[in-house]
């Protein structure tokens, strides 16, 4: 379904992921284009560029888990499309375990309901690599056993297996999407945030750099816009409907090593770095296989560029100063 002259929503579409989501999707020219997000993390700066590019961008302040209010909003739009991306965080699920699970549960039922209820015709559910908790072999396929670590974990899981099951109860039309580690700009800059920007903020600080662990965990980080890219050609393609779908760089770094590689770009080879303890549920390794998604969409395996590691610690300085 190509989403030319589609009415489409984004939820957590003013988020890290969400407005790069909502910049690519612009770019096939849709009909409308919806972001709803209750801005727990997302902000209105993220959707600057969308609102300059697109200005009949409509942006609800609402909780994807409302199953009454996005039953509203999708009706109202008449929206066909849905690219749900809206979740509670990693970090939140080690403070709020219950709460987290309840409405991650929540917006993923909600937006099967919809579907199955014909309110909507095709959904793109966003999954996540801490699904399948630490690598059992590498590179990690979509059939790699799913063990999480953390409550948040476990929720994307239960999500994963909700839309899958009314993928084969009822035949609504959807696909599951699992990126593994984003970096790039408008990342968190907050209490959630990820290793690139606590570097930078450190840095900048005069602080030392804090490492979980002895920090030979290794993730595999892929940049932002090709996951937004990688969203856009999934949805248009048909023969992913019903499939669970791995995006990668299909290469692993440890965060010791990334952590090195961004003290050189800031100029500071020799900055002191303390390594603390694990942090609760912590996965050791990941390394995304992404042969099926080249299979399905010709997608191609990138590990970090040098020039997307410039331009993103670029993005934080300017942002922290």
């Amino acid at each position: 379904m190509l989403l030319r002259g589609k009415n489409i929503m984004i939820t957590g579409g003013a988020g890290f992921i969400g407005s790069h989501l909502v910049d690519r999707v612009i770019q096939e020219n849709p009909g409308k284009v919806v972001v709803a997000d209750n801005f727990f993390l997302g902000t209105e700066e993220n959707l600057q560029s969308a609102k300059k590019n697109f200005p009949n961008l409509k942006v609800y302040r609402m909780d994807a888990s409302d199953f009454n209010a996005m039953h509203t909003v999708v009706t109202d739009e008449n929206i066909e499309i849905v690219f749900n991306l809206a979740v509670i965080p990693l970090p939140t699920s080690l403070k709020f375990p219950a709460w987290t699970i309840r409405i991650n549960n929540e917006i993923a039922l909600t937006f099967c309901e919809l579907a199955r209820m014909g309110a909507i015709k095709k959904l793109i559910h966003c999954s996540s690599s801490e699904a399948y908790g630490s690598a059992q072999y590498v590179p990690m396929d979509e059939k790699h056993p799913k063990i999480p670590f953390t409550p948040y974990a476990a929720s994307k899981v239960a999500q994963d297996t909700l839309v899958g099951s009314y993928i084969r109860t009822f035949g609504i039309d959807a696909v599951i999407v699992r990126p593994f580690n984003n970096f790039g700009p408008r990342q968190n800059l907050g209490s959630y945030a990820g290793i690139i920007p606590i570097v930078v903020r450190k840095v900048l600080s005069g602080e030392p750099i804090e490492i979980f662990g002895d920090g030979e965990q290794t993730r595999d980080f892929i940049f932002v816009r090709n996951t937004a890219d990688s969203f856009v050609r999934i949805s248009e393609a048909e023969n992913t409907r019903g499939h669970e779908i791995n995006i990668a760089s299909g290469n692993e770094i440890s965060i010791n090593e990334l952590v090195n590689r961004l003290i050189h770009i800031m100029h500071v080879p020799n900055y002191p770095i303390l390594h603390t303890d694990p942090r609760p549920g912590d996965v050791l390794r990941h390394c995304g296989d992404v042969s099926f998604a080249h299979e399905l969409i010709g997608y191609n395996a990138s590990p970090i560029l040098d020039e997307q590691l410039d331009e993103t610690v670029a993005w934080y300085i300017g942002k922290m100063k």
